[in-house]
């Protein structure tokens, strides 16, 4: 039996950052606290005593203050990939509204299986002073609430209802985070009077522990079987992914293609696994992808999908890929492995790629490679001409190709939702690996700033004489720009390249691609607005502390990006770009959209049978 001399009298507010305190990981033979710190926003139902609690441990936990809480959860999904996903952060909002703006964040972090740990306010347990504020009744399930919501878009979910249950909660939320099949956000609900009430914890629940990531070795019936489709190919493909970088398993995805000469393409999360100057990198795939990898994915026999979940945009709506091409799924997470009929290889990147290098002799027919090859020289000159400027409309593959010449190898570059994504995607030449983070799981706007801040976060921790850089369009900036704000407040420098197109151009350009007239994206083009007008992005910038200035053209953009290497705090460069020309072109798969069957406009019609024509590509799962 437990003694009183062994147990421990703790709020649960103060259980919970004790215990958080002393969750170690081992990264690389070194010892590091688990949890860098958290986000927080303080209301009425976190603040009297989880902010009690994280008050006596703000040296072990640093809390940085936010400005939104989804743009906190944001910053904390950067952070987490940024360290591999190895290392997490925390989020803290109070009931009501403070938590509910938290959903989307956690709809990001779970599409793109990251960790973070939400820890929000909840009404009281006892129900004695019910309704209070900002509660959301549910007439005919009192136990129904908002905290509710978070259960489609979180890894792990409880309501902590009495002390003793975050004896058994907590551990099981940070085996969800390390879990790399199983990997997202987590969410515990603390009621505002259980965060208060006192409980006699075990001493032993405190004591540290130091957390490794599992590595699953793979079936070795499943590696025979994916050496031996390997074998039978005379048109073998390497698909990397994400997945790749969060095993570590970089060296051994490059090894392995080197050794069988296997050429590679990279997802839209998997890129910077290979730097663009390899030989044996044929290009990013897809509908945001090159004309290279394209080229090679619609002839391929055998693909080797490793570390990714097959997006659309990986797949062109399964339109990429030959109908009879045999893929192999390398994936921790089973349901990953298993997609389209893939002959599946459960297990650690990693470790999948060592087992079947050790049973694989093969080599790939040379006029394969010499193809695959040749079409990556062909798409070097797309991405040459593409972001060549002089006597061209300002656009975006310009201003990348400029910050892309100038930056330093290390420098981390970050973009999310809009046309952004698409052309870093497409145009980014990687100088080094683990070096790029474009956010189109969710393909959230307003990740841009917010996420960079926590990559800048997790950035200095690492390589502090690095920059963080971020492309942002004018919309996402509008949706969500608090965060530079907090960059400036917390002095983690980020360079901000923003990019003005007057509106949503991305969507205005899908719009008119399927037959409709430009409507309710470009501010021009929105009728409730009589008199559009630009916003002096510089003057609000500048308002929040940061260091701004606007450029006429890419040439000047390269001096202002050397000022902004050279200065110490959060630098903002704005550049009108054209909302019409200037598209990267090429390098695009057929994408799935819904188009009106029955219209009376002729454009779209026309359009809708267009689009509709190349469906008769689409794999149907087999």
């Amino acid at each position: 039996m437990t003694s009183p001399q062994d147990t421990v009298r703790l709020t649960t507010a103060q259980a919970i950052i004790r215990w958080l305190t002393n969750q170690f990981i081992e990264i690389d033979g070194e010892e590091l606290r688990l949890c860098g710190g958290g986000f927080g926003i303080f209301g009425h139902g976190n603040v009297t005593c989880l902010g009690e609690a994280l008050n006596t441990v703000h040296d072990a936990l640093p809390l940085y203050r936010g400005q939104n809480e989804q743009s906190m959860g944001f910053a904390a999904a950067g952070y987490a990939k940024h360290w591999l996903r190895r290392r997490f952060m925390f989020c803290t909002a109070s009931a009501g509204p403070g938590t509910s703006n938290l959903v989307t964040a956690a709809g990001l972090a779970h599409a793109n299986r990251l960790p973070i740990l939400l820890l929000c306010g909840d009404t009281f347990i006892t129900r004695l002073p019910d309704p209070v504020l900002q509660q959301m009744e549910n007439f005919n399930d009192p136990t129904f609430g908002v905290n509710d919501a978070f259960k489609p878009v979180v890894r792990y979910w409880d309501r902590i209802c009495h002390p003793a249950q975050i004896i058994q909660s907590l551990p099981a939320a940070i085996a969800t985070m390390l879990d790399p099949a199983d990997c997202g956000p987590t969410f515990l609900g603390l009621p505002q009077d259980v965060q208060g009430w006192a409980y006699d914890y075990p001493v032993k629940f405190f004591e540290k522990r130091v957390h490794r990531i599992r590595r699953q070795s793979p079936d070795t019936v499943e590696i025979a079987d994916a050496i031996a489709a390997l074998k039978s190919a005379e048109r073998p493909m390497i698909i990397a992914g994400g997945g790749v970088q969060y095993s570590g398993a970089v060296t051994e995805l490059t090894a392995f293609a080197e050794a069988h000469q296997i050429p590679v393409v990279e997802t839209i999360a998997g890129r910077a696994n290979m730097v663009a100057t390899h030989p044996l990198n044929i290009g990013p795939v897809g509908v945001t992808g090159s004309d290279s990898a394209n080229a090679i994915a619609e002839k391929a026999d055998v693909i080797l999908a490793v570390g990714t979940r097959l997006q659309d945009f990986t797949t062109g709506s399964w339109t990429a890929f030959a109908p009879d091409a045999q893929i192999i799924g390398v994936n921790a997470a089973r349901h990953d492995a298993a997609k389209h009929m893939s002959l599946t290889v459960v297990g650690d990147a990693k470790l999948s790629l060592n087992a079947l290098a050790a049973g694989l002799e093969y080599e790939t027919p040379t006029d394969w490679v010499a193809f695959a090859k040749a079409a990556r020289v062909t798409w070097d000159g797309c991405v040459a001409e593409n972001v060549a400027h002089g006597g061209r409309s300002n656009s975006y593959a310009q201003a990348i190709g400029v910050v892309n010449a100038m930056c330093d190898d290390r420098d981390r570059v970050v973009a999310a939702a809009g046309g952004l994504p698409a052309e870093v995607t497409a145009n980014w030449r990687t100088k080094d690996v683990g070096t790029v983070d474009v956010e189109f799981g969710f393909s959230c706007m307003g990740y841009e700033l917010a996420g960079a801040w926590g990559a800048r976060i997790a950035q200095a921790e690492q390589e502090p004489d690095q920059d963080t850089i971020t492309f942002c369009g004018d919309g996402s900036y509008m949706m969500l720009n608090s965060d530079i704000y907090s960059s400036v407040l917390s002095q983690k420098k980020m360079i901000v390249m923003l990019m003005d197109n007057g509106g949503f151009a991305v969507i205005n350009k899908l719009q008119n691609n399927t037959g409709n007239d430009s409507f309710n994206n470009l501010l021009a083009d929105c009728p409730t607005i009589p008199a559009p007008f630009g916003v002096d992005f510089v003057a609000h910038a500048a308002s929040m502390g940061a260091t701004a200035e606007k450029v006429a053209n890419p040439t000047e953009l390269g001096e202002a990006f050397k000022r902004a290497k050279a200065s110490d705090k959060t630098y903002v460069i704005v550049m009108d770009v054209d909302p019409y020309e200037g598209w990267t072109a090429e390098g695009h798969t057929w994408w799935e959209v819904g188009t009106p069957h029955v219209t009376d406009n002729d454009k779209v019609r026309a359009a809708h049978v267009d689009w509709e024509s190349s469906r008769n590509k689409q794999r149907k799962g087999v």
